[in-house]
């Protein structure tokens, strides 16, 4: 994965931060979305591993650092705005989601109500001492 002076997210208009959508790269899953401020794009672009901006806590998020479910980046896609970012990843770990789940998109909504499509990998609660 090298940095490219070609075209670049636009961070400017989305107020420094993009959305990022990671999509499991053999089975087409989409696993998660996340944002991106410009720190975080290039050290993805840098390191082949997804690296995010937390909103909630204000820094970056290098997916995996306490739950060890990495991602490793095997392709980078920009949209047509440029503001909005598709990561192809093979994620380690098998679990995406904070909650355990392969995908943070596990509950499903149906004329019943919720329904919870896909089975808990991890306790989070064994993961994330907090």
């Amino acid at each position: 994965m090298t940095e490219n002076s070609g075209l670049h997210p636009d961070f400017a208009k989305c107020g420094g931060m993009v959305p990022v959508i990671a999509q499991d790269k053999t089975t087409g899953t989409v696993l998660m979305l996340a944002y991106m401020n410009e720190d975080a794009y290039l050290e993805t672009l840098r390191t082949g591993r997804a690296v995010y901006f937390s909103r909630s806590r204000n820094k970056l998020w290098r997916k995996g650092e306490e739950s060890g479910n990495v991602q490793n980046v095997s392709e980078v896609y920009l949209d047509c705005d440029a503001d909005t970012i598709l990561l192809k990843v093979e994620q380690i770990g098998g679990a995406a989601c904070h909650e355990g789940y392969q995908s943070c998109f596990f509950r499903q909504i149906t004329p019943d109500g919720v329904k919870i499509a896909g089975e808990r990998i991890f306790d989070p609660k064994s993961v994330y001492k907090k």
